[in-house]
């Protein structure tokens, strides 16, 4: 872990890319800057993350697309759960990605990554989420209070705040990441209104519940969006009209 200190969030993101790189614990897709960062020891990580309580007793979950939560989807594919993925940046009407294991007899692991979600699931509105049972978020750095920074688009909050929304979460629906030791510091890490807090943060060799008491966001924040986001993601645009 870092030294404590009061970064910026970009600084705090450089910084955990480069340490990332430099220790040489970075792998495939590259650059990582800009992205969720893969690491080695991303598969320990989710095996890890499948002997907790909350990943056990959940059935539907939500779950970021990014490559180093892949080992994620493919372990929850396996064990039969139903996934949500999410289109990026909103930008259909069918704004998610219904993955049934069902339906995916012999291609579970084609499934479990980007471009196979895409091809193989089933693009579904948010109607459909039902009532999930768990939050996997991608991360680029986290500190044991639960606070998170993901790559600085803010989309996986807004997909958050849309299914509160709807209902399908709420402020008991836990909020997982599975990360590299190296991200995770010891640094104030800025949020604000709209930033959802973690509960649970797996390492490959650790599971650290977080000690912070942030509430989750209530709802979607129309203050903070523009006409024009709205515009460009047809499901605000509805749920505001």
């Amino acid at each position: 872990m870092t030294a404590s200190r009061r970064p910026t969030k970009a600084a705090l993101r450089t910084r955990v890319w480069r340490r990332l790189a430099a220790r040489r614990v970075a792998r495939f897709p590259f650059p990582i800057e800009d992205r969720i960062p893969n690491f080695i020891g991303a598969e320990a990580a989710a095996l890890r993350a499948a002997t907790l309580p909350e990943w056990n007793a959940a059935r539907r979950l939500k779950c970021n697309p990014d490559a180093p939560q892949r080992p994620v989807r493919l372990r929850a594919l396996q064990e039969g759960k139903t996934i949500f993925v999410a289109v990026p940046r909103l930008a259909e009407a069918k704004c998610f990605i219904r993955l049934d294991p069902r339906r995916l007899e012999g291609r579970l692991a084609e499934a479990a990554t980007i471009g196979g979600a895409s091809r193989l699931g089933e693009p579904v509105g948010p109607e459909a989420l039902g009532k999930i049972d768990l939050v996997v978020a991608g991360s680029v750095a986290v500190n044991a209070k639960g606070h998170r920074l993901g790559k600085g688009g803010g989309y996986s909050d807004l997909e958050w705040a849309l299914a509160r929304e709807l209902g399908a979460v709420d402020a008991r629906t836990p909020v997982l990441t599975t990360v590299h030791e190296l991200q995770v510091v010891r640094d104030t890490i800025p949020m604000t209104s709209h930033d959802v807090p973690l509960n649970l943060i797996v390492t490959p060799e650790r599971v650290i519940r977080a000690r912070g008491t942030r509430a989750k966001p209530r709802g979607i924040r129309w203050d903070e969006l523009s006409d024009e986001q709205i515009a460009a993601m047809p499901v605000l645009a509805r749920l505001r009209g």
